[in-house]
């Protein structure tokens, strides 16, 4: 396809992180070209323009595929980064490199089709999204262990970072591609990209999926170890204002409030009623106690929750972002005949 033909075209663009995913890559080329193959012979408002693939110094052959799949498809791109960065930054990487109106992030194992981008897309432009996950409607991994484990970790980071969007979060994502560059553009080593995106657009939204990790199910053998997890959940709950700080604020208000009434009562008791309490000074002790913990645990929080509000500024979270959702009626003209 001509460059002058794809100048009317909404293009979109694909990024795959790779880690060890030498035996699946060529099968997922092919995927995406009978996605690209398809559109064109329809003469569809969109263009798969390219798939950055991000060599995150991959553990196994998959550089070598790479270039040999880059050398036999003008639309396929090949990044090589120079260490190990993880998953999430090797995905910022790719988005950077792309020019995509739109840009797909996917896993590299086969987990996630192609032949769902388009259903994707349908449900953003449609519904005016500028960021849709796929939402796994099935046991992903089949193991009940590891699928009930993964949903529990994720409510409880959700939890923790006071922000229950966090259960949407995909790696398979259709996003804005404004929108994905310029998040992209603000994340620093420890920034969690999804919440990144979040500061940009709280439109998002899901396509329920079945979705399963034939990695893990085939060979029980995960890309994501449990350290790597934790550091992803790590990142998630620095990215966030954690609001869960506000609960200790909450709790320090309620102690000050409950050591004032007790105060209170323990005055009237003894005014009334002299020598009620048995023990001397114990009362004093829990009064001052309730008081004085209360005050530190409200101001301690305060402190946290205004540290948290700068980090977040360090980040680069915008004040404000413009969008151009015009071009979203020509891609949900076409879609609405094409997907069912």
């Amino acid at each position: 396809m001509s460059a002058e033909e794809n100048l009317n075209k909404i293009l979109v663009s694909l990024v795959v992180p790779v880690y060890s995913g030498a035996p699946y890559l060529r099968e997922l080329v092919k995927s995406i070209e009978r996605v690209r193959e398809a559109w064109i012979k329809d003469a569809a408002p969109l263009c798969l323009i390219e798939v950055i693939f991000v060599d995150d110094d991959a553990i196994d052959d998959s550089a070598r595929v790479l270039d040999e799949l880059a050398a036999n498809c003008a639309w396929v791109r090949v990044l090589h980064l120079s260490r190990n960065f993880g998953q999430h930054p090797a995905t910022i990487a790719g988005i950077l490199h792309s020019c995509g109106d739109w840009v797909v992030t996917m896993d590299e194992d086969l987990q996630h089709s192609p032949e769902y981008i388009a259903a994707m897309l349908n449900v953003a432009v449609s519904g005016e999204l500028d960021v849709v996950y796929a939402n796994a409607v099935n046991d992903v991994h089949e193991s009940p262990l590891r699928d009930i484990g993964s949903r529990l970790a994720k409510r409880i980071t959700a939890i923790l970072a006071g922000d229950m969007s966090v259960l949407k979060f995909s790696s398979f994502r259709v996003i804005r591609g404004v929108i994905a560059r310029s998040a992209s553009s603000v994340c620093g080593h420890e920034t969690y990209f999804d919440i990144a995106l979040s500061w940009f657009s709280r439109r998002a939204g899901t396509l329920p999926l079945h979705i399963k990790d034939h990695r893990f199910i085939e060979g029980k053998k995960s890309g994501y170890s449990m350290r790597k997890l934790l550091s992803h959940a790590r990142r998630l709950v620095i990215s966030s204002r954690v609001k869960a700080l506000r609960i200790g604020g909450y709790v320090g208000v309620g102690a000050m409030l409950f050591g004032a009434a007790f105060a209170a009562y323990v005055a009237f008791m003894e005014f009334f009623f002299p020598g009620v309490f048995g023990a001397r000074g114990w009362s004093s002790l829990i009064v001052s106690s309730m008081m004085f913990g209360g005050m530190t645990l409200f101001l301690v929080s305060a402190a946290l929750e205004y540290l948290s509000i700068l980090v977040l500024r360090a980040q680069g979270k915008p004040t404000f972002f413009v969008v151009d959702r015009s071009g979203d009626a020509v891609i949900a003209s076409y879609l609405k005949e094409t997907v069912a």
